[in-house]
């Protein structure tokens, strides 16, 4: 009979973690929790997610007492928008709010305001990934030998990939 592994023992993404330690940072920012800025892309489109980006959320002021059969009132949320392009997301607004709403499962923003400013981008060309070191041929020769089994060529590469890392000798650190 096998050994049940333990409780929550299960290897986790390591978003699930990066999310948890974000989420205080954004937190400054009126947003409670960082998935509206960090799947903003997927949230709103890749069109309009290169022309605005969320800069924060803004809550209105709460009563020291408040009624408690009045519900809370939704948020405004602040957009950086490209110059050039306010009318536009302003025409769009309505579907913005509905999308951040449908991502968040309620009724969080209720308004958009614009603030024109140049979105920072990345540089054309470049990435934040390093370039890979060159493999040596006798390294990547062990890890091509040891994936020929495999017909898929996608999952093959990446084994490729992992298998030189593997191999490798380690270099000292500078």
């Amino acid at each position: 009979m096998g050994v049940s592994p333990r409780k929550g023992a299960w290897a986790r993404p390591l978003a699930d973690y990066v999310l948890r330690q974000i989420d205080p940072l954004v937190a400054r920012q009126g947003f409670g929790e960082s998935s509206l800025l960090m799947r903003w892309r997927e949230i709103v489109g890749p069109r309009i997610a290169d022309i605005c980006a969320p800069e924060r959320l803004q809550w209105p002021p709460r009563a020291k007492k408040p009624a408690p059969d009045k519900p809370q009132e939704p948020a405004t949320l602040v957009l950086r928008v490209e110059p050039g392009f306010g009318l536009e997301i302003q025409h769009l607004a309505p579907a913005i709010v509905d999308r951040v709403n449908a991502h968040l499962g309620w009724r969080c923003v209720s308004r958009i305001v614009l603030r024109q400013q140049t979105l920072q981008r990345e540089p054309q060309g470049r990435s934040l990934r390093r370039a890979p070191p060159p493999t040596d041929p006798g390294v990547h020769a062990r890890a091509e030998a040891a994936t020929q089994g495999i017909e898929e060529e996608g999952l093959r590469a990446a084994l490729v990939r992992l298998g030189e890392h593997a191999l490798a000798p380690s270099r000292p650190k500078k």
